[in-house]
């Protein structure tokens, strides 16, 4: 059996991680041969709440559980984790802007950047899924200066699932013979869906439409771009189940890579790929192999496309600058000019220490 991996998951009471931390205790994240120790993050008046989800994680009885910890603060909950999942966020309440939104959570974030920096291995990778994602990937990223930038990501995962389904059911194909579905940008209602690199069958999806393709302008963008607001209209709630099965999907291709010949979209840091600006976070069509992403490079872009990007550029770019108070300064440089990120599928161990409060443990690791 291999060596545990340690992932921390934060907001772990919530709807979402109700659904997720399941599913990675089951192998699917991972792999059924990858026993995981789950740190378990919440506000300390959650934590009641976090133990009860503990105790059903332990009654299921999963044998590549071997153990689980509960935090009440990110220090604690990040020390030592080869991944980390920051689900946790300050919701969008009533009469609330998206600058006010920004702001606030710029105040978690910058904390969990400073801390995933201080206490988490050093080969750490970390997707950001409390909203607004990408900026909220920046803040974290831009405070934690002992990692690189190419070690944080931001969730469209849940967006490109979202295109590849709707076009699925639109068009009778199995979501499995569909390829080159992209998200670009923002985890926004600026975000592009590009279906211009699509094939089902292996054959090209603008071809096929033909006279049709109209649709895919009028009313298939608009629609994934707003299919967040109409699931919350239908159900009174935000997606949970189709958000953790995203997460799932986004780890899973970043630690044991894509599938052969075929791409996803991920919200990483720009390196002005496609004329992006340079650090800000910005879905990208990538490929991934032992633990890194490349993005998929000198893809053809109509000029609607490129329009499409500059769009939710702007948008990620006034983000950024609503809250460079929270944005240090002296890591800005490594973000606008990237280096190599080294790490390359090597997971580092430290099992010198242990938690004092577990509340499932076991001595597992020699």
């Amino acid at each position: 059996m291999k060596r545990p991996v340690r992932i921390a998951v934060t907001g772990a009471a919530g709807s979402i991680n109700y659904n997720l931390l399941f599913k990675i205790a089951a192998g699917e994240m991972f792999g059924k041969d990858q026993p995981v120790i789950l740190q378990l993050i919440e506000l300390p008046f959650a934590m009641k709440n976090l133990e009860g989800v503990a105790m059903e994680l332990e009654d299921c009885a999963f044998p590549l559980l071997h153990s689980i910890s509960i935090h009440d603060n990110p220090q604690e909950g990040f020390k030592g984790v080869h991944y980390a999942i920051l689900v946790g966020a300050k919701p969008r309440g009533p009469g609330m802007e998206r600058k006010d939104l920004l702001k606030e959570n710029a105040k978690i974030f910058s904390e969990q950047g400073k801390a995933l920096s201080d206490h988490a291995n050093q080969d750490v990778r970390v997707v950001v899924v409390g909203n607004p994602a990408n900026t909220n990937a920046l803040i974290a990223s831009r405070n934690a200066p002992n990692l690189n930038p190419a070690q944080f990501s931001a969730l469209t995962r849940l967006d490109h699932n979202r295109a590849k389904g709707i076009l699925s059911n639109s068009s009778g194909v199995n979501p499995s013979d569909i390829d080159g579905v992209i998200i670009w940008g923002n985890h926004s209602a600026t975000q592009f869906p590009d279906l211009h690199h699509t094939t089902f069958y292996g054959k090209c999806l603008k071809e096929e439409l033909n006279e049709k393709w109209k649709w895919y302008e009028n009313e298939f963008i608009p629609k994934i771009q707003q299919r967040g607001a109409e699931i919350i209209n239908a159900r009174g709630h935000s997606s949970a189940a189709s958000a953790a099965l995203a997460i799932v999907d986004h780890m899973r291709d970043w630690a044991l890579g894509t599938p052969k010949g075929k791409f996803t979209s991920m919200s990483i840091i720009s390196d002005g790929s496609y004329g992006v600006a340079k650090g800000i976070f910005f879905s990208f069509p990538v490929r991934c192999d032992y633990g890194r992403y490349n993005i998929v490079r000198d893809l053809e872009q109509s000029e609607f496309a490129k329009e499409m990007l500059k769009n939710t550029e702007k948008e990620l770019l006034e983000e950024r600058e609503s809250v460079k108070g929270m944005l240090p300064e002296e890591t800005r440089e490594k973000h606008e000019n990237l280096s190599i990120c080294v790490r390359s599928g090597h997971t580092l161990f430290d099992e010198s220490f242990t938690f004092p409060d577990v509340y499932l443990s076991a001595n597992r690791v020699e």
